[in-house]
């Protein structure tokens, strides 16, 4: 079988996401770590209405692009294990398509400004979409999470929160 690789798929941003997080090694590694972490999401003007009955959930999906993350890798270093794993297995950023997912709170809204947070997102950051949350489609009780099982909860938190190295540096 004949494999062909599609014409280019081409997004445009309709906003931008505003945190504290200037560094990426700083950044936490996922929202379970980022708790505390307020930022917001300016949506651009032309998209404002797409934002109307938001406010009624409690959490967003925020899709972004990881406008930092160098070249792409088919396999990484997880930032919770010092082990080569296929990027697909990861969410590291290093991807054929550099598209990054968040699972945020929202905590308000202002004309066309979200604000949110668990942000674990650089300032600046392109914002390609916005879902809601709705635990009757997204929540999944018996789950399988791959290597993620072999990191303890304590190495997973202070990794997370980029509170310290990997135990072998």
């Amino acid at each position: 079988m004949k494999t062909q690789n599609p014409a280019a798929v081409v997004y445009r941003p309709i906003g931008v996401i505003r945190s504290g997080h200037i560094e990426a090694s700083r950044t936490p590694i996922q929202p379970e770590y980022a708790a505390g972490c307020p930022g917001r999401a300016e949506i651009f003007p032309e998209f404002a209405d797409g934002l109307r009955d938001l406010e009624g959930f409690s959490h967003v999906f925020l899709l972004y692009h990881f406008h930092r993350a160098g070249e792409t890798r088919l396999t990484v270093k997880p930032f919770l294990q010092d082990i080569e794993r296929g990027v697909f297995a990861t969410r590291a950023p290093s991807r054929p398509n550099p598209i990054g997912l968040s699972l945020v709170t929202l905590t308000g809204r202002e004309g066309n400004i979200l604000f949110l947070d668990g942000l674990d997102i650089l300032d600046g950051t392109p914002l390609l979409d916005i879902k809601p949350y709705v635990s009757r489609f997204d929540r999944t009780v018996s789950t399988r999470n791959g290597w993620q099982e072999e990191v303890n909860q304590e190495t997973a938190e202070k990794l997370g929160r980029r509170m310290s190295p990997l135990p072998d540096e």
